[in-house]
């Protein structure tokens, strides 16, 4: 018996470290409008719940549960399943929303073709929706759904997908442009030969054309046009864009793109999911150690032309471990030695054998000031890295010279000869001295 129950116990205990949970909490509010059934996307929400998350239901215009209170947020996440509404309630604001993202609280939008709020919103975030009620269509490949439910299919490297072999997606709702915005980039992009129109005859293709002139943005048409996008803060918050709800739905999530083929919708959407919610391709900095060659203790300034080394560990979060490991993977990093601009840039390799350590040896550059160790990787889609040490750079002290300079050598000549000059002038002058003809010259007076 006592056996048994100890198996069951491990057998727990297994369970709960296999759920897969985010890095920064696994509470999780859906905002669902109160025409969206939640039964309709079960295997969205049975998805989440699976992995772990807690997830907390309310209508848009719900005062509880508040979506933040006195400026600290009441949730890790937030979904927002409210394509179509067009009044909040008083928590739920741009301001607030924005609010979350700088409070690394990850935010799930859907847009709709209707201008509501969050379409309002979308510019902020240097998204450029289409004219409203103008959804993205195709009438490529043939097949026997509408032409506003496209499939579209899923590249290998795209991210989050993390997959080599998913399926196409269903898609049905807007395309939109992604502006210069350096935080903002492409998850999943609009087929060549779609386009967005407010018919699916193309009735109304030269009012479309005609509404993009007058707003200089172009055709809304082709793989240009993205549909899913995912947007990363400076404090780390994502914020995940989807131009129709649907593609989080059983309806696609169930249906086939070909004979025995289901679609891709059910896990591509947990791995937007996990994206996020900060479970995926999420990275942090562990310590940082700088000193000199042949040293081991951390100084508070360093002198100019020291060799230094500077070592950083970083880690990956794990969902399936729900905890943080080594992550030696980065083979792009770089170290900044700067004051005001890089005096010193250089790559930070990591080290063979030892997991998350990148190191790098430098030499401190012969200019006396106040310096910073600066860390700084950004790459789309990963958690940015920003490490920053300030320390001083001063001259060597006056018994920290070297005795002689290779540099001043001839100095150093010039003076010997001067010297040797001076003595060998000074001998032939004391020794040249005849005292004989001031002999003579006394005998005469005498």
């Amino acid at each position: 018996m006592v056996s048994i129950c100890s198996l069951l116990v491990s057998l727990l205990s297994l369970a709960l470290l296999s759920l897969a949970k985010s890095s920064t909490g696994d509470s999780v509010l859906v905002v669902l409008e109160p025409t969206l059934d939640q039964a309709n996307f079960s295997v969205f929400f049975d998805g989440l719940k699976k992995k772990g998350y807690e997830l907390t239901f309310r209508a848009p215009k719900d005062v509880s549960p508040a979506i933040i209170q006195d400026d600290i947020p009441s949730f890790s996440h937030v979904i927002l399943f409210a394509p179509e509404t067009k009044a909040y309630a008083g928590d739920i604001t741009p301001q607030s929303l924005v609010t979350l993202l700088s409070k690394n609280t990850n935010v799930l939008f859907v847009l709709s073709s209707k201008q509501t709020p969050v379409s309002s919103l979308a510019p902020e975030f240097s998204l450029i929706l289409p004219p409203p009620g103008t959804p993205l269509i195709s009438h490529f490949p043939e097949r026997d759904t509408p032409p506003s439910v496209i499939p579209i299919p899923t590249t290998t490297n795209t991210i989050p997908v993390t997959s080599s072999n998913l399926s196409p997606i269903w898609y049905s709702g807007v395309s939109f442009a992604l502006g210069n915005n350096p935080l903002l980039f492409p998850i999943l992009r609009a087929p060549p030969e779609s386009f967005a129109a407010d018919s699916t005859e193309d009735t109304g293709a030269d009012a479309v054309v005609d509404a993009a002139e007058k707003s200089g943005e172009g055709l809304w048409a082709g793989s240009s046009m993205s549909v899913v996008a995912g947007f990363q803060t400076r404090e780390g918050g994502r914020a995940a864009w989807v131009g129709g709800v649907e593609v989080f739905g059983d309806e696609f999530a169930n249906k086939e793109v070909a004979a025995g083929v289901k679609s891709g919708n059910a896990q591509f959407a947990q791995e937007l999911a996990s994206w996020a919610f900060q479970e995926s391709f999420a990275l942090r900095v562990d310590s940082i150690d700088h000193h000199r060659v042949n040293d081991t203790t951390v100084r508070e300034h360093y002198t100019t032309n020291d060799q230094v080394v500077y070592t950083t560990h970083i880690s990956k979060f794990n969902a399936e471990t729900n905890a943080w490991e080594p992550f030696s993977g980065i083979t792009d990093l770089q170290l900044e030695f700067t004051m005001l601009d890089p005096h010193v840039r250089t790559a930070l390799p990591p080290v063979p054998g030892s997991p998350g350590e990148y190191s790098v040896t430098f030499r401190v550059p012969d200019r006396h000031g106040v310096f910073k160790f600066v860390v700084d990787y950004k790459r789309k889609g990963w958690t940015h890295i920003h490490s920053s040490t300030t320390v001083p750079v001063v001259p060597p002290r006056h018994d920290e010279y070297p005795r002689f300079l290779s540099a001043a050598w001839p100095y150093y000549v010039g003076a010997i000869s001067t010297s040797v000059a001076f003595w060998v002038f000074a001998v032939l002058w004391l020794a040249g001295d005849d005292k004989s003809l001031y002999k003579k010259k006394g005998g005469k007076t005498q």
